[in-house]
């Protein structure tokens, strides 16, 4: 039943016992006849209206709130509540009951979205640390062009990649420009071009970069041109590499490969100091054997003091860097400080030195290198270069011994005053080391 006529019936029974009561029941003074019956007809039109006033009330200032507030709910939902229900409030009871449950079943849902967004919030986070990390320690720099808007953007880290900092290298194309060697301007605009122009995926490019000392910088840069759903190019993304270690490797590399081609003996060892004397721009190159064993002393090969040969000698290891190369069998590097360590060697700054195997694998010799100035660590290669040269230095060396020892072993065998030549020598003595 509707809440309306839950509101009219008790109204409109009420009005009938009271037509009934003055109808039948006794009204002090109120005749019989006529007069009572005027009077039930005018009492049953006020009352009549009354009931229809209060419909009408009830229906606009109730029942139609009420049912206003149930289409605000689902409209399925409202229609089976309504139909459950035996008026309008009791079906506004059940939906703001089943609005609670919902309610309740939402905040379950939303506190397991919350916990899986902080979730991936810190994962992100984490990442994002990671990657600045990486960044940081790599010699990597990205940069951007926007194409459409002629934007270019630098990264922080390609910035300290040449010595600067975040605000310190404005971002522009032209900026950039003026940093590149102008050898090199031509073949990086010219690999943009065409990149862009023709529509190659990506490019790589290698060319010089002016840092902040003053310096050139090897730079490898590989890219991509991202480009619209029609071909047009939108913007490029690189990422810059500091290939400079790399490239002075090659150098070195080509510069004593050529220079110490085709030589062996006394020549070889001359050009071997020269040349990487000359590759690492330092005053002070030798290369040694080892006199005795375990080595006290040393005699040198080749000896190259500021720009020329100086005579061989033998020194003694005590109180040089050089003994640790021959006690620990392993290269060794002082980047400064040489002379307060090694009062002997006062006269320079920095030390490397660098063990000679021989094929048993004892120290036979080594080679070292003095400066006066400070030695950083991408001045002095990889170990890996200098085995090259250690190896075809202990051959030289052996070989060297090995002919010694034949003519040794020749003047041995040669007559005496008497005629008798000397006993041979068995071929181990002159093979062994």
């Amino acid at each position: 039943m509707s809440l309306k006529w839950k509101l009219i019936w008790p109204a409109a029974a009420g009005v009938l016992l009271l037509l009934v009561w003055l109808a039948t029941g006794p009204v002090p003074g109120l005749a019989a006849g006529n007069a009572r019956s005027g009077l039930l007809v005018v009492v049953a039109v006020v009352l009549a209206v009354l009931l229809v006033v209060t419909g009408m009330v009830a229906e606009l200032r109730v029942c139609r709130p009420l049912r206003a507030i149930l289409h605000t709910f689902d409209g399925a939902e409202a229609g089976d509540t309504s139909g459950k229900a035996a008026d309008e409030v009791q079906a506004v009871q059940c939906a703001v009951a089943e609005l609670r449950d919902k309610v309740d079943t939402l905040s379950q849902t939303l506190h397991v979205a919350d916990a899986k967004r902080s979730a991936l919030q810190a994962e992100l986070q984490y990442s994002e640390e990671r990657y600045v990390l990486a960044m940081r320690i790599s010699d990597d720099g990205p940069w951007e062009w926007n194409l459409q808007t002629n934007e270019f953007v630098l990264s922080a880290r390609w910035k300290c990649m040449l010595g600067y900092g975040e605000d310190e290298f404005p971002d522009s194309i032209e900026n950039w420009h003026r940093h590149i060697h102008p050898l090199d301007l031509a073949g990086v605009e010219a690999t943009l071009r065409c990149c862009i122009e023709e529509r190659v995926g990506q490019f790589e490019h290698q060319f010089r970069l002016l840092h902040r000392d003053g310096q050139y910088r090897w730079v490898s840069s590989l890219g991509t041109v991202i480009r619209h759903a029609s071909g047009k190019p939108l913007r490029i993304v690189a990422l810059d590499t500091d290939i400079t270690r790399v490239k002075h490797i090659e150098s070195v590399l080509r510069h004593i490969v050529e220079g110490t081609a085709g030589m062996g003996g006394e020549a070889f060892f001359r050009a071997l100091v020269r040349h990487f004397a000359a590759a690492l721009d330092v005053p002070c190159a030798f290369v040694t054997e080892c006199i005795g064993w375990p080595p006290k002393n040393v005699q040198t090969l080749a000896y190259w003091l500021r720009d020329d040969f100086r005579e061989n000698i033998v020194f003694e290891l005590a109180g040089t860097p050089c003994e640790a190369v021959y006690n620990e069998g392993r290269p060794v590097f002082h980047p400064s400080g040489v002379g307060k360590l090694f009062p002997r060697d006062k006269a320079y700054e920095s030390y490397y030195g660098i063990p000679i195997f021989g094929t048993r694998g004892d120290v036979i010799g080594h080679m070292a290198f003095f400066n006066d100035k400070e030695m950083k660590e991408q001045d002095v290669l990889t170990d890996a270069v200098y085995q090259i040269f250690t190896t075809r230095a202990a051959a030289e060396i052996e070989r060297k011994a090995v002919l010694e020892r034949l003519k040794h072993s020749s003047l041995a065998d040669m007559p005496d005053a008497s005629g008798v030549s000397g006993l041979p020598h068995p071929a181990s003595h002159v093979t062994n080391m």
